[in-house]
């Protein structure tokens, strides 16, 4: 369960009216990232902040092709939400957000159960751009048990034949 998914929800809708990209890195990849984060939970894993970095991640994106440097622009661009849309976020949720935004292009893993979640999230939902998630590749356990349990092949074959 995610605590006060009102924040989560206005993030959604205020990140969704300012996107200007196409669907590969939208509104339904996010719906899907946070969907998947939800499924990461444990109880070392931060619900809040896995919930807005599923909206966040990508919000700075120049192109859908490779921008490694969106996550960091995100981060940055964080800072103008923080006294407005996530002003309700502790100091630590704010930097573990953040760390997530930042580092998720660019970082395997963290050993950060909340951050290593936020990875998997998104990493979990590469089947939309024709790449199986390999649970080799993944940071947390629970992502890994999702990989080897979901049959990819036949959305992967979907994105790849049209």
């Amino acid at each position: 369960m995610i605590p006060d998914e009102t924040i989560i929800k206005d993030v959604r809708e205020y990140v969704h009216s300012r996107w200007t990209l196409g669907v590969t890195h939208g509104i339904s990849h996010w719906d899907r990232v946070y969907e998947n984060g939800k499924k990461l939970l444990t109880e070392e894993v931060n619900p809040l902040v896995v919930g807005l970095f599923a909206y966040l991640h990508d919000s700075c994106r120049n192109d859908d092709g490779e921008d490694y440097q969106h996550g960091e622009r995100a981060a940055e661009w964080m800072e103008t939400l923080r006294d407005s849309y996530l002003r309700t976020l502790t100091d630590e949720e704010y930097a573990l957000l953040m760390e997530a935004c930042r580092l998720h292009t660019i970082e395997h893993k963290t050993g950060n159960p909340t951050i290593d979640a936020c990875f998997d999230a998104d990493r979990l939902d590469l089947w939309r751009v024709g790449i199986t998630p390999n649970p080799d590749r993944l940071a947390t356990e629970k992502g890994k048990e999702i990989a080897c349990n979901t049959d990819y092949e036949p959305l992967v074959r979907k994105v790849i034949n049209g």
